[in-house]
C-alpha cells in the first residue's frame, strides 16, 4: 500500500470525546452546522436544540474517533428531547416537533399539545 506521508500515532489530548453534528435543512439544501469542538457535546447539542438554534434539523450524527465509531444518534436524541419536556411538564417546542415525531420509536407518540401529568414532574 502506497505510503500517505501520515500515521496512526497518538491521539491528541482531549481527543477522547464524543462529538455531535447536527445535519440541518435549508431552502438551498442540507448541511452539517458548524460548531466550535468545545459545543459539540451532547448537553449543548439539547440545549441549542431546545433554544431554537438550528433551523430544520433532521439527523443528529455522534462520533468518537479514539474509539472509533460513529453513529446516527437522532432517536437518542429525540426521545431525550421529549424525556426532558416530559420533565418539565411542557410540550415539545413546534419547531422540534417534525424532528421528534420522525425519529422516535413508534408506539412512541409525540405530545405537543398538552403538559405532561404532574407526576413527572421534578421534585
Amino acid at each position: 500500500m502506497p505510503s500517505t506521508g501520515w500515521s496512526l500515532g497518538t491521539v491528541p489530548y482531549g481527543a477522547d470525546e464524543t462529538v455531535y453534528l447536527v445535519v440541518d435543512s435549508f431552502t438551498s439544501g442540507t448541511v452539517y452546522r458548524e460548531t466550535e469542538i468545545e459545543k459539540a457535546d451532547l448537553e449543548t447539542i439539547v440545549g441549542d436544540l431546545l433554544s431554537g438554534q438550528y433551523n430544520n434539523p433532521v439527523r443528529i450524527v455522534a462520533f468518537n474517533t479514539l474509539e472509533h465509531w460513529s453513529k446516527d444518534v437522532s432517536s437518542d436524541i429525540a426521545a431525550e428531547i421529549q424525556t426532558r419536556c416530559d420533565m418539565d411538564s411542557v410540550p415539545v417546542p413546534e419547531h422540534l416537533t417534525d424532528f421528534v415525531q420522525s425519529h422516535t420509536h413508534p408506539g412512541t407518540p409525540v405530545d405537543t399539545s398538552t403538559p405532561a401529568p404532574s407526576a413527572s414532574r421534578r421534585p
